[in-house]
């Protein structure tokens, strides 16, 4: 499980600002007006900043096969 964290506090801290504002932009475009496509990012970066984990990170790796 330890290959999938993220190490860097600023790492984890980007993506959580990162999170808050496209979820500050869903909120002030409307809820009920924006695409649900756009919820997915945002829940990968929240979850990857609360977690260390990052979903993308790890469908990327395995998109590409690379070696962790």
């Amino acid at each position: 499980m330890k290959k999938y964290l993220i190490g860097s506090k600023a790492l984890r801290l980007t993506l959580l600002t990162i999170g808050t504002i496209l979820s500050l932009g869903i909120w002030l475009t409307g809820v009920n007006t924006v695409h649900w496509v756009l919820y997915v990012p945002t829940a990968f970066v929240l979850f990857a900043g609360i977690t260390g984990i990052c979903p993308g990170l790890i469908f990327n790796k395995i998109l590409f096969k690379e070696n962790w």
